[in-house]
């Protein structure tokens, strides 16, 4: 894959200027940057979703691509199919071996030599793509990743619309893998993974016969799995290649930056002395009027050939308000029961309540309903049985994994009429989810997932609401933005009922109990016991 003169603008946005690189095949290439580099724009553009400003991606044509997204509903057009179904499309070999027969019968009857030389070499291309996609072994091949992905085979006869995030998410990796493209694009690949599913995609994918490319924060995934290093710098707009994985990389990146950083406070030593001159001697007699004009030049010259170091945004520290209190009890679940049908239940009999100020975390394993009990809560699905109750007080802020409350054709500002802010105001505001500049007039749809994220958890913030209902709200940010919400979150004094897999995160949020799912026991907040019985769940192993 080449890489030439690649510039990319979104509106007065610049992403790329100039790019240049080669990406050798079969090279395992980790590609970092700050939220909002261009990272998720880059796999956009090699997959001709978007058009870049000049310049060109070169990939051998007819080569096969497989791209994994972080919102894996913005990739799949029906959820309305099996798992199984589902699963077995990623290889065309029905679509193919139909082709193929309906080819054949032509030629039982083409009398035209010309015409009946066409329909072989027809012929010929299909059986080629049917011998890539290997028919004979396909089954035996999606079985293996099924087992290795560590599937309940429960799953394989269920519709994808009845499956939680992580398991849509696992389902799809699954499918890309069995779909064995000679390029893999993978944007956060690990966030719904438990540790056997990973350690058999690790493994997979260093054995792997192709191209790689993987966006992710998942430094110990990185360093296992990559042998090249894509740097996206968010300041110069450009990218660079590093020998080697994240930790070879964060090597050389080191050094290399104390470097910059001497020559840059030499630069800005000299660029301070030159300016004194200059205010000194400008507007003076003959020869201070020359010696002004020289420093100008030399001052000029300077600033052309500075160097440009990307800086971390600044950690954000403000305060959720809530508009008023609410009732002692916020929220009370009596004896719920849901499933999509009454033989197989998800939730059985749960009773739970929350006090006023409570901060609950629900734990559980992937597709045991964690999801499902705050969409209950929320009331976009109906129990079987039992009732929530709410108080009269109660005002929810909802922050789902899919991002329902964002409108993808508007721009960041447009998404917030309703607070009623000056745009100064909104700005302002803004800044603290680390948006600045020209950031804000960005149509959503063209943000990253971790731009969405923060845009969502913006608007959250600005509710007012007293009980904050959030689904995986890390799963698609950089650390210094887990960091500023884990900040923000903490301080805030309304009640909490978190879905989160990151214990970091959970451990500085004032966690103080547990739900415990499917059991519905309740349990006092300790990391330890949280990461045993995390641990104690990844390793159930697929049962055939």
């Amino acid at each position: 894959m080449n890489i030439k003169n690649l510039t990319m603008t979104f509106g007065l946005q610049e992403i790329f200027d100039d790019v240049t690189i080669q990406i050798k095949d079969n090279d395992k290439v980790g590609i970092i940057g700050m939220n909002g580099a261009g990272k998720s724009t880059f796999f956009k553009l090699i997959m001709k979703k978007l058009e870049p400003d000049s310049g060109r991606i070169i990939i051998k044509s007819g080569t096969r691509i497989g791209f994994l997204p972080q919102v894996i509903s913005d990739e799949i057009p029906s959820m309305d199919i099996s798992v199984f179904d589902f699963l077995l499309e990623g290889r065309p070999i029905k679509k193919l071996e139909t082709e193929l027969s309906e080819a054949y019968m032509e030629a039982s009857t083409e009398t035209d030599e010309r015409k009946l030389k066409d329909v072989m070499k027809r012929i010929g291309k299909i059986q080629e793509k049917l011998e890539y996609y290997e028919v004979y072994q396909a089954e035996n091949i999606l079985l293996k990743i099924i087992t290795g992905m560590n599937i309940d085979g429960e799953l394989l006869d269920m519709k994808l619309c009845n499956l939680s995030g992580g398991q849509k998410s696992k389902i799809a990796f699954a499918r890309l893998l069995y779909s064995n493209p000679e390029i893999l694009l993978l944007d956060e690949p690990t966030n719904h993974l438990d540790i056997d599913s990973k350690d058999y995609i690790i493994n997979y994918l260093k054995h792997y016969n192709g191209t790689v490319l993987v966006i992710s924060h998942d430094i110990e995934f990185l360093d296992e799995v990559t042998n090249t290093t894509l740097y996206v710098d968010k300041a110069t707009h450009k990218m660079e290649i590093f020998p080697g994985n994240y930790e070879k990389y964060i090597k050389i990146r080191n050094e290399r930056l104390k470097t910059q950083e001497r020559i840059v406070e030499k630069q800005e030593k000299e660029e301070e002395k030159l300016k004194k001159i200059i205010a000194k001697y400008i507007g003076g007699n003959e020869k201070k009027a020359r010696i002004a004009k020289d420093r100008q030049k030399k001052l000029a010259r300077l600033e052309e050939n500075k160097i440009t170091i990307e800086k971390k945004p600044k950690i954000a520290r403000f305060k959720m308000k809530i508009n008023h209190p609410s009732g002692v009890v916020p929220l009370k679940c009596e004896e719920l029961t849901f499933g999509y049908n009454k033989e197989h239940t998800l939730i059985n009999d749960l009773t739970f309540d929350l006090s006023r100020g409570e901060k609950l975390l629900i734990v559980g394993e992937n597709g045991v309903g964690k999801s499902t009990l705050l969409k209950l809560i929320v009331g976009s699905l109906k129990p079987l049985a039992g009732e929530i109750l709410l108080n009269e007080k109660t005002e929810i802020g909802y922050y789902a994994q899919e991002h329902e409350i964002l409108d993808n054709d508007k721009i960041i500002l447009e998404n917030f009429k309703e607070y009623n802010m000056s745009i100064k105001e909104l700005r302002a505001f803004l800044g603290n989810f680390l948006f600045s500049g020209d950031d804000v007039y960005k149509k959503v749809g063209v943000l990253s997932p971790g731009e969405r994220s923060r845009v969502a958890l913006a608007k959250i913030a600005l509710t007012g609401a007293n009980l904050l209902i959030l689904d995986e709200p890390t799963n698609h940010l950089d650390p210094q933005t887990q960091e500023m919400i884990a900040h923000t979150f903490k301080d805030y004094e309304g009640t909490m009922l978190v879905v989160s897999h990151n214990v970091e995160f959970v451990d500085n949020l004032g966690i103080e109990r547990m739900l415990m799912l499917p059991s519905g026991e309740i349990r006092y907040y300790d990391k330890n016991t949280v990461l045993y019985y995390q641990e104690l769940n990844n390793k159930l192993k697929y049962k055939k």
